[in-house]
């Protein structure tokens, strides 16, 4: 029998409960455990409180999606004074943020396609929305400033194929990259293809 009493929660404090146990749920039970009843027990709430804000599962599902997979995001990506550092530094923070979650999303993505019908890009979109394309542009625009990037080659498909190639191993893998793999990729493919012509390192 549950006896865990509903807590007097409102507002964000009490949003804020309902995402932190839906979150837990998933990364614990996966696609299938993820039910209202289980986020409305592990919350300390009720089921009608729950669908006061969300009307359905899907619904909260993608709420919770979008507020554990942003835990930890910086707002800001870090400057440390060149492209090659700014980028292994972005990477470098989504490999450790996201070590916990590689496993889970592997396992999650085939359940989550099948009954939503939604693919990887929409469900990119739905958690993280414009940020990650606004810290790649700020880290674009700032080497673009120092004169590190050709801005006639960044186009859509080079932009974005550091974090693409990240992206697929930390999928493929259901594990953190290497450091060594994550250096490849930024050294060995996307640094080369945006580089202006002739271009060399100030000492």
């Amino acid at each position: 029998m549950n006896l865990t009493k509903p807590q007097r929660r409102r507002g964000e404090e009490l949003a804020t409960a309902i995402l932190d146990a839906g979150w837990s749920i998933l990364r614990e039970a996966g696609y299938q455990g993820f039910t209202i009843d289980a986020v409305a027990e592990r919350a300390g709430t009720s089921r009608s409180v729950l669908y006061r804000r969300w009307e359905d599962r899907t619904v909260l599902l993608d709420a919770v999606l979008a507020y554990g997979l942003n835990l930890g995001r910086r707002e800001e990506p870090d400057d440390t004074g060149s492209l090659r550092g700014d980028v292994l530094a972005a990477l470098r923070h989504a490999n450790d943020r996201r070590t916990p979650i590689a496993p889970l999303m592997s396992a999650f993505l085939g359940q989550y396609y099948e009954a939503s019908g939604r693919s990887f890009a929409e469900l990119r979109a739905q958690a993280f929305g414009a940020h990650s394309a606004r810290s790649l542009q700020t880290i674009l625009d700032r080497a673009v400033a120092r004169s590190e990037v050709d801005p006639a080659k960044l186009t859509p498909r080079v932009r974005s194929v550091a974090t693409d190639l990240f992206r697929h191993d930390l999928l493929m893998n259901a594990k953190p990259l290497a450091d060594e793999d994550i250096v490849t990729i930024v050294d060995e493919v996307f640094l080369p293809l945006v580089r202006p012509a002739g271009w060399t390192a100030i000492p």
